[in-house]
């Protein structure tokens, strides 16, 4: 079977970033004006009065101190609360894909590869901007790859998926090379007035090269020695915005168009499916826990990053072992494992093995196993 590698990574981070101090002044602001606003109903008990937020409540919650945004004006603005994007001409490459190019250069670059030697192109990530054309061909067009794209979506675990996708092409032959690219703006979909998730995330890309090993030609590749996926229907984490909301009546609500999750049955339910996930994969390639360097693991909360380690390490684990990034760049969904492999895996030599996972909604696992060429 032929072996593939992921011979080089690339990062965008935008120019913007939003401390939690700012974040949690904006978000007062709005809470003291919508209580003074409906001041006699809250009164009567026809509305909840809402309630600050804090920064000390964001860490506690999430591990999170700041995140990285695309715009953060519109943000900020207690009378508007999200990102203020202009609309752009359709000749004018979009924003994702923006996003994604200036990723996947960095990742070339590192792989020692030129985007005419890309004949795959697929963009995995959660928030895909519009439904046609894809993404993927766009960036495909704008980099000047040849072959083919497509866009896909297993939410948090997307980059994983299609890290598996990419490799199952190159093994069948319908490929050669591939550029797997996650951009993601997710200060779009989330809802900045719900004081449970107004904080969670922030807008990055990723982008990493996957090839055969007799082809590569960078001399920091990653060997991938497996991939494991798994997914199970859950309602847990939602976002219902789509096409046909066109054709619904109008209603004055429509925060189920936006981000929203139920965080304890997400930790309950979804954290024993990754452990399981994740121990059957090195079960099934013969290898134990301790002999992984490193985890890169999606980065959604400290407290499941931690709680999914231990389970699997059977230990606490060290800062070397799981690298955390979300404090700063906070939930970055499909691209927060990416971004800790990128930042966390120069100092490999070659045979030391780590693990690449993602979780998210669906719910969606991804397990990918990789060893330094």
């Amino acid at each position: 079977m032929t072996s593939i590698v992921i011979s080089g990574s690339g990062l965008y981070t935008p120019s913007h970033s939003i401390s939690n101090d700012e974040l949690v002044a904006s978000f007062n602001q709005y809470v003291d004006a919508y209580n003074a606003r409906y001041a006699e109903a809250i009164v009567a008990g026809s509305k909840s009065q809402l309630e600050h937020s804090s920064s000390e409540f964001i860490f506690k919650a999430s591990g999170i101190k700041s995140r990285y945004v695309v715009e953060k004006s519109g943000i900020l603005d207690p009378d508007r609360m999200r990102p203020l994007i202009p609309e752009r001409a359709d000749d004018e490459p979009c924003l994702l894909a923006e996003f994604g190019i200036k990723a996947a250069q960095e990742a070339l670059e590192r792989a020692g590869r030129e985007a005419g030697d890309v004949d795959l192109v697929i963009v995995a990530c959660s928030n895909l901007q519009r439904a046609y054309p894809a993404i993927a061909i766009e960036i495909q067009q704008h980099l000047g790859c040849v072959g083919y794209g497509y866009d896909m979506n297993v939410a948090c675990s997307s980059a994983t998926f299609g890290i598996g996708a990419a490799a199952d092409a190159i093994r069948s032959g319908t490929a050669r090379c591939a550029l797997v690219i996650s951009p993601e703006i997710t200060s779009a979909q989330l809802n900045f007035r719900d004081r449970d998730s107004h904080f969670i995330f922030g807008d990055v890309a990723t982008a990493v090269v996957v090839e055969a090993e007799e082809t590569c030609r960078s001399d920091n590749a990653f060997r991938l020695l497996g991939a494991m996926f798994k997914t199970e229907f859950s309602n847990n984490i939602r976002n219902n915005f789509g096409f046909i909301n066109h054709c619904e009546p109008e209603k004055p609500d429509i925060s189920d168009r936006l981000f929203r999750q139920n965080g304890r049955k997400v930790f309950k339910e979804l954290l024993p499916l990754v452990g399981r996930v994740n121990q059957e994969h090195l079960q099934k390639l013969g290898l134990r826990p301790s002999e992984l360097k490193r985890l890169w693991l999606h980065q959604a909360n400290l407290t499941m990053n931690l709680f999914a380690a231990k389970k699997l390490l059977g230990r606490e684990p060290d800062e070397q072992t799981l690298p955390i990034i979300l404090d700063r760049y906070a939930n970055t969904s499909s691209a927060g494992s990416i971004i800790a492999f990128h930042l966390y895996s120069d100092d490999f030599a070659p045979g030391e093995k780590g693990l690449l996972s993602s979780f998210g909604a669906g719910y969606s696992v991804g397990s990918v196993i990789l060893e330094r060429c």
